[in-house]
């Protein structure tokens, strides 16, 4: 290789800079490619070997790679993304002692130990933990990652007051996953929480009642069109049906014909009550099993409101089956 003098090299760079951005080439051999020697920070023409610019950025990983390993995980050292939640975003690095500390803070010359804060507290690794499994519940659920990152605040709001010592992180996590998916408007069953997490429906539920009391905060009801759309396209039903669906659980809440029903158990009867007079017929097992409510459930909301079936179908409804012959539970 042959190296070119630096003012030859700024000479050429000035003369063919002219725009946003400098260029250089070779001077024998102006049209020809340049070779670019990261290891050595060089570009070279690959006719005659002449350096003509040096000083190139290496953009590549710091460390190497191997594509045979079982982790292929990229080992450069730059770390993950910060996470605000987190004090310092995991970034920064803390002095053990001063000199004149404790033998335990200094090292074998008398010097104080820095420590990064990968080494973190236990309050730390609780939070981090606790994000990983609310990222999973979102993952499972098929939820967006904003809500996964109001659900991560709520914990850390939780974590920092310390007033649910004694309950489980896990618990806890489930309980703000609930609380988040309610306050961004897409709410989620106890039981479509439960199955993505090892907490137990009842447990989800007391935490979820402590946690609004503690941060004095508060979720919107849950009405029976919130599920109903889901349901729906979970069930394979076609919009008319949903439509109906939608007009007969509503209508059956402004009856007052199911007090004391849930809004899930409301609008899996509903879904019923509508399937049933249309071509595309489910049964309550088949509602069940995507609404997470048991048969009997749906019995039982659906005998309070047949007796008014025909004041709840809306008149554009496209019967395929009459009122009349309508199943009685």
């Amino acid at each position: 290789m042959i190296r070119g003098s630096d003012s030859l090299v700024n000479h050429q760079i000035n003369m063919a800079g002219k725009g946003s951005s400098a260029q250089v080439y070779c001077r024998e051999h102006p049209d020809a490619a340049l070779i670019e020697d990261y290891h050595a920070g060089d570009m070279i023409c690959q006719e005659c070997g002449l350096v003509v610019g040096d000083r190139v950025i290496d953009v590549g990983s710091e460390w190497r790679t191997f594509s045979n390993d079982k982790n292929t995980k990229d080992a450069s050292r730059v770390g993950a993304a910060e996470n605000s939640l987190l004090d310092g975003g995991d970034l920064s690095t803390m002095i053990a002692a001063v000199p004149g500390g404790g033998k335990d803070m200094v090292d074998e010359f008398g010097k104080p130990m820095y420590r990064n804060r990968r080494t973190m507290n236990s309050s730390d690794r609780a939070l981090l933990n606790a994000f990983r499994e609310i990222n999973q519940m979102a993952d499972r659920l098929n939820l967006p990652k904003m809500i996964a990152d109001r659900g991560n605040t709520l914990f850390k709001q939780v974590h920092e007051g310390k007033s649910l010592k004694g309950r489980s992180n896990d618990a806890i996590a489930s309980a703000c996953m609930y609380i988040a998916c309610r306050q961004e408007g897409v709410p989620r069953t106890f039981k479509e929480i439960c199955a993505v997490s090892k907490i137990s429906k009842k447990e989800i539920g007391r935490v979820f009642k402590l946690i609004l009391k503690t941060l004095e905060t508060n979720v919107e009801l849950i009405t029976t069109g919130d599920f109903m759309s889901r349901f729906c396209s979970n069930l394979q039903l076609p919009s008319s049906v949903q439509k109906g669906a939608t007009y007969i659980a509503r209508k059956a809440v402004d009856m007052d014909l199911v007090p004391g029903r849930s809004p899930i158990s409301v609008a899996a009867a509903a879904i019923y009550m509508a399937s049933q007079a249309s071509s595309d017929k489910k049964s309550q097992k088949e509602i069940g099993d995507i609404a997470g409510v048991a048969e009997v459930t749906i019995r039982q909301s659906y005998k309070l409101m047949y007796p008014k079936a025909l004041q709840l179908f809306p008149d554009d409804f496209k019967f395929a089956t009459p009122i009349e012959q309508l199943p009685m539970q």
